[in-house]
């Protein structure tokens, strides 16, 4: 593969990754508020299911010789590693805990963290049973 291509194909995936993380912050804040941070955690759970979904897609459900126009591994490139992360939100996660934490807010700190922690695990099984995987 072409690492010029690589780029591009990680940049866009990233651009598009970062705009929709952007967007559904936007979104869950308006309609969650800021008691508890809903947005971080919406992504972070939706980005376990997307690359849940998305890894037994990739290897078991997408017949490449039918796309010619992309390779099994470009498109690794585009949605895993730029899409997915750029959209999730590890090191905000880790930092509103700390802030939660810091704030004395200690059980919405053990809180958020446990309750990301499982949901993105179960978010990441259901993805793959979406997929049709086991």
């Amino acid at each position: 593969m072409r690492t010029w291509f690589q780029i591009l194909l990680v940049a866009f995936g990233s651009a598009a990754g970062g705009l929709t993380r952007w967007g559904i912050g936007i979104y869950a804040t308006r309609w969650l508020g800021t008691s508890f941070p809903w947005a971080t955690f919406l992504i972070n759970v939706s980005g376990c299911l997307f690359l849940g979904w998305f890894s037994i897609v990739i290897t078991e459900r997408v017949e490449f010789a039918k796309l010619p126009w992309i390779t099994r591994e470009e498109l690794k490139l585009m949605l895993a590693v730029g899409f997915t992360g750029a959209y999730t939100t590890f090191s905000t996660f880790e930092l509103e805990t700390f802030s939660l934490f810091r704030d004395g807010s200690s059980w919405k700190a053990i809180a958020y963290l446990i309750s990301s922690l499982i949901a993105g695990l179960l978010a990441v099984r259901l993805g793959v049973l979406l997929a049709g995987g086991r």
